[in-house]
This record gives C-alpha cells, structure tokens and sequence, in this order.
C-alpha cells in the first residue's frame, strides 16, 4: 500500500493505527488518503511495515522486542515517542499528543476485535476527550462516535443506527428512527439503544439533555 501524503492540512483528521482486528485495504486507502498525520501505536508497526504504509509518528511503551533504529531507517523520516506511562492506553497517549499537535479530529482504526477488554477501553475513552478531540472509530462493519446534545444527518432507509450509552444518558429523542424515543433515558447494561434503523430516507434527528450517548452507524458487511 502506497505513502499517504497526498494533503498535509491540519485541519483533517488525523489517522490513528491501533492494534486490534486489520481493517479492509479498501477502508484503509481510503482513510490514508485524507489523513495529513499518520499514528501507529507501539508493536502494530510490524503489521503496518508489513503492508508498505508510510507513517509519521511511532508512538508506544515499548515494551517488546521493538529495534527503534532499524524501524526510523524503514520510516525515514519517522517521530518515535516513548510513553512509558502505564496508567493510560496508547491510544489515551495518541489523543494527548495529538491534542498537544493541535489536531481537532482523529479517525481511528484497527482498534476494536480481538481483546475484548481493549475494545471497550477503546470505545468507551472516547467521551474522555469531548471537548478537545473529535474521535470517529471506524472498522468495516462500524463507525462510532460521540454524538453532540443536537444531531441531524441524512440517512438512507433502513440504515443500521444503534445509539449506547456510556453510563446513563437521559432525555433522548429521536425522529425518523424505527424504534423511536421520546423524552426517555438508556443505561449501559440495562437498556440500549442497540439494532434501530432509519425508518425513511431523510434526515434522523437526535437529543439528549444530560449524560454520553454514542451513535454506532453499522453495516452487516
């Protein structure tokens, strides 16, 4: 897969390659494409090299066989930093530095599948960064994001929409959804929002009043 660097725009997403299950070559090109900045967390550079992907920043603990030098020269030019702090996730550690670059967005990929524990540590760190990092979590079935108090977006019929709480969120209401809510609330382990669809083609309206509600478009494959 050829180097990414077709637009250096700050203002882009940045592209986040974690370390779970490998995304489509399709979705991946096309992300790699957009994406001014490219992360890749700690021992995924292997898998990474692998495919022939131009990166910019290396970032991880470390704590493998990792051979920093033979790696810059593969990367040349190549940032690696080390973050040794063991009370944040990489990824945690790639949205810190990222907010520290200024970056207002980042797309992330190859961060769900395989363990399940980093899967929800994943998705669930997203709302830890509300307000500094907007964070899109893409594979090929999925895209997870943290929705605004006020979303309106164009849908298809019958598009697979499913809306988690993180916690408790209350006060949702929702229009042109299949199972619709109404003032009402949703509890992560209780009562979710999982497996709704667009009723009609048009625009799906969602609000909330209080709490982290995540809107997971999905697609059977």
């Amino acid at each position: 897969m050829s180097s990414h660097h077709v637009i250096r725009d700050e203002q882009e997403p940045a592209l986040i390659i974690a370390n779970g299950e490998a995304c489509s070559f399709e979705l991946m090109g096309q992300l790699l494409e957009w994406s001014p900045l490219v992360v890749v967390l700690d021992s995924a550079i292997h898998r990474v090299l692998d495919l022939n992907i131009k990166v910019d920043v290396l970032l991880g603990d470390f704590d493998r066989d990792f051979d920093a030098e033979k790696i810059r020269k593969e990367q040349y030019p190549l940032e690696i930093v080390y973050t040794p702090d063991q009370n944040k996730t990489d990824l945690e550690k790639a949205f810190d530095y990222l907010i520290k670059r200024g970056f207002p967005a980042a797309n992330v990929i190859w961060a769900t599948g395989r363990r399940a524990d980093h899967t929800i540590s994943n998705i669930t760190n997203i709302v830890r960064f509300r307000e500094q990092l907007k964070i899109v979590i893409i594979d090929d079935y999925s895209k997870i994001f943290l929705l605004p108090k006020t979303y309106e977006k164009w849908y298809p019929k019958g598009t697979p929409i499913s809306l988690i709480p993180v916690g408790v969120a209350l006060g949702i209401s929702t229009q042109n959804l299949k199972y619709s809510l109404d003032n009402e609330s949703l509890t992560i382990g209780y009562r979710s929002g999982s497996s709704n669809e667009v009723e009609q083609d048009g625009i799906v309206r969602i609000t909330y009043q209080e709490g982290d509600l995540l809107m997971m478009e999905c697609s059977d494959g």
